[in-house]
């Protein structure tokens, strides 16, 4: 697995994962879909990590999808079961452990879009561009895509999907889809600036509310079932005792995570 394809920056409980394929559009191949599952398996395995990044280099697109070049040619695009290929569909699916934060810093079409309705907060430049147009292909959005209506109103998502429009970043901040736009300069550190935001809090609070809110669109029963469970594991743990000390002698916890 080369490691020039994808960057990996370490920023104290901070990781940026940077996709390094300008030239082709950031265009996920076999070894870059690797790289991003193994720095998701690392992030997760390490405690001092408490948020992702996700990025690209370049300025033209964030990611264009699969890079059907290496498909055609046999290439391993994610499709084996392999911990680095199941680590990169959960982070499509928002299943990573720690928070990920997108940072589109170009547009991000069909599975470029998708990879990024993964992460949990997402900025985006002002001159980006995006959309799902399978369907003006003779296909549909089959990487997560239809998931999109988790994070924007019905009525819009599927005038999305069924139409293949792109749409700009106002647009998308517009309907919810982007937390934040900024110029394309801007974006990365305004993406490590959220990410160090959450990275700040009490990390056990913080996976109790990553799982929650995605469950309470998705699965309210199961939220419902979960919230019990998390009330148990947080209210109790050293890390809520330690936020009210801290609370009352007026300074920075010290997270243990337990």
């Amino acid at each position: 697995m080369s490691d020039e394809e994808f960057l990996v920056d370490r920023r104290g409980p901070v990781t940026v994962l940077t996709l390094n394929r300008p030239e082709a559009r950031n265009a996920l191949n076999g070894n870059l879909i690797g790289g991003i599952g193994a720095t998701v398996l690392a992030a997760e395995s390490d405690p001092a990590i408490r948020a992702l990044v996700l990025t690209a280099a370049g300025e033209r697109a964030f990611c264009s999808g699969m890079d059907l070049r290496a498909f055609a040619g046999g290439e391993d695009v994610g499709f084996s079961d392999t911990p680095e290929n199941r680590a990169f569909q959960r982070l499509t699916r928002g299943a990573v452990e720690v928070p990920v934060v997108g940072a589109a810093n170009g547009s991000a079409v069909g599975g470029g879009l998708e990879l990024l309705l993964g992460c949990d907060l997402i900025v985006a430049a002002e001159t980006a561009k995006f959309g799902l147009p399978e369907v003006q292909r003779g296909l549909f959005p089959g990487g997560g895509g239809t998931y999109i209506a988790e994070r924007i109103p019905l009525g819009i998502a599927l005038q999305l999907t069924l139409t293949g429009e792109l749409f700009t970043a106002a647009r998308g901040y517009e309907i919810g889809l982007l937390n934040s736009v900024v110029p394309a300069d801007q974006v990365l550190e305004t993406a490590v600036g959220f990410a160090e935001r959450i990275a700040a809090n009490g990390p056990l609070g913080v996976a109790a509310c990553k799982e929650l809110v995605r469950l309470s669109v998705t699965d309210p029963a199961k939220a419902a079932e979960r919230q019990r469970h998390w009330q148990g594991v947080v209210f109790a743990s050293a890390d809520a005792k330690e936020g009210a000390t801290a609370f009352m002698e007026k300074r920075a916890p010290v997270w243990r995570g337990e």
